[in-house]
């Protein structure tokens, strides 16, 4: 095959018109056409056919046939590792001896195009998020996704990581200054808070790096890029056009999902996504990493700003319009992102079937800024303690005084990191003992911290009744076991903690409990 000559946009409406025509392929059914600032997609049928515009932006350029073809290439080599279901392969578009054009025919190529299943624009994670809320067992699944691509991603250690981080800063500020449809106070603002953090975090960055953290991830991990598929997550559509960018810290890359989920409104799954991941993890260096996460979320939502501004470029006047109004929340998020309040502590006490994880579940997103806080679980600490599944139940021996001495003293060292990395806490176990709530106050005293207890209470019938109605839960507990609870003596409640009857519904507990600590229900 003979390779043809550089295209330019203008030059690429015969292919487009080639690739927008029923008859050009299999059945002849109708052709849909999705558009992106970099990529034009033409779905038909059961097949998926993809092209890359003859474009050149600083980030990405595609502006020969040569590039497009190797971006091709790349593309389906990097994501046969995320979703090889998906990826069939790359195909040149040919020009037949009869002047026509063709799939992989024997004359000159014109164009590279990547050769994918179809899927439903619905089954998109950015659709699921718009149409509706994403279930926390959705939120849970994909971030066992996200965790396990980056268990499997090559490792790339290097010296600096923040030289990289210090570079995208200066480079996307730049693009956004030079946007006058953006407010330039809010841009020089978000440049300088960027670049603060960086010099905040650089030695946190330099370390991971170093220590194996960079790594070549998905690099644009936005909610369109992922798809449900046979019913679970699929990543797809990584960055391919540059290496580089490719090879990031883990957390950077789960950052933009975080960043994205909340841009959507979806806080909530957001924050059950950072905490399955750490728990998945169970990394104190990821949990001492928390400290860039303001910088990692802020950088993400300026590139989406960014990207979005070059897609305005691109559009007529009215989806242009819509544009620049999504790039300036974009802005608006990046700025929130990097404005993050004092960190604090709350915990959440309580016998079996009081509701403490349920509770702690719905105040996490609501404290600090986007994602929220940090989750802290007795139950799941004591399963991954055990090295057991999270609903293999225990036997007896794991709830002995000494274990769960040292599952709490696990509580207490996990929270004093996260703290400490500026993350807000919330922690839900029994603390049953004037002693094991005394410690967990004395780990915000110990870091200046604010800390509020919430100690919730129900009536015996009431925890029987939701323990056995539990189902997929880490929770061991059994209606002996809220019997035997009710032998302890609690001792005295100390004036950090609130009492709060629980025995009601679970919204009536959740919003006293959020009036009590000045969180919005």
């Amino acid at each position: 095959m003979v390779i043809g000559q550089t295209a330019t946009a203008a030059g690429q409406a015969e292919i487009i018109g080639f690739l927008s025509n029923p008859l050009s392929h299999v059945g002849g059914g109708p052709v849909e056409h999705v558009e992106t600032h970099g990529n034009l997609v033409f779905l038909s049928g059961s097949d998926a056919w993809k092209i890359k515009r003859a474009v050149r932006f600083p980030y990405m350029d595609f502006s020969t046939l040569e590039r497009r073809r190797a971006a091709c290439e790349q593309e389906v080599a990097i994501n046969r590792r995320f979703s090889p279901d998906l990826y069939l392969g790359c195909v040149p578009i040919t020009r037949t001896s009869v002047g026509t054009l063709a799939f992989a025919g024997g004359g000159e190529v014109l164009e590279w195009a990547v050769h994918m299943r179809r899927f439903e624009q619905s089954a998109l994670l950015s659709s699921i998020a718009a149409n509706g809320s994403v279930s926390d067992d959705l939120a849970k699944s994909l971030a066992g996704v996200v965790f396990d691509s980056h268990a499997m991603a090559e490792r790339r250690p290097t010296a600096s990581g923040s030289a990289s981080i210090r570079a995208l800063v200066g480079s996307v500020c730049g693009s956004l200054s030079a946007c006058d449809r953006l407010d330039r106070n809010d841009v020089a603002r978000l440049t300088d808070r960027l670049n603060a953090e960086v010099e905040k975090t650089a030695s946190l960055l330099d370390g991971r790096a170093r220590d194996g953290y960079v790594r070549r991830c998905h690099g644009d991990l936005h909610l369109a890029n992922v798809v449900m598929w046979q019913g679970r997550p699929m990543l797809y559509d990584a960055i391919e056009f540059d290496d580089a960018m490719g090879t990031i810290d883990t957390l950077y890359d789960l950052a933009f999902l975080l960043m994205d989920l909340d841009c959507c409104g979806q806080r909530r799954a957001a924050n059950v996504v950072l905490n399955r991941y750490l728990w998945r993890s169970g990394d104190t260096r990821d949990l001492e990493a928390l400290a860039a996460l303001p910088l990692f979320m802020g950088l993400r939502a300026a590139i989406r700003a960014m990207v979005t501004i070059d897609r305005m470029r691109q559009e007529n006047a009215e989806a242009g319009r819509r544009d620049l109004d999504r790039a300036r929340m974009y802005l608006s998020g990046a700025l929130s992102y990097v404005t993050r309040p004092a960190a604090r502590l709350i915990a959440i006490g309580g016998r079996s079937g009081t509701g403490k994880t349920m509770l702690a579940a719905a105040l996490a997103p609501t404290v600090g800024n986007a994602p929220g806080a940090v989750h802290l679980r007795s139950d799941l600490e004591r399963k991954a303690a055990a090295g057991v599944g999270e609903f293999e139940r225990l036997s007896a021996h794991s709830y002995t005084r000494e274990n769960s001495a040292r599952v709490y003293a696990l509580l207490e060292q996990k929270a004093r990191v996260i703290l400490a990395a500026g993350c807000p806490v919330v922690v839900d176990a029994v603390y049953a003992s004037e002693q094991e709530r005394r410690d967990i106050e004395a780990v915000a005293e110990a870091l200046g911290l604010a800390f509020d207890g919430i100690w919730l209470t129900a009536e015996r019938d009431t925890l029987v009744e939701r323990v056995e109605a539990r189902r997929n839960d880490a929770s061991d507990a059994t209606p002996d076991v809220v019997d035997a609870q009710s032998q302890y003596d609690v001792g005295e409640m100390s004036a950090a903690w609130r009492v709060i009857d629980a025995g009601g519904a679970a919204a009536d507990t959740q919003r006293l409990a959020a009036s009590h600590l000045g969180l919005e229900p």
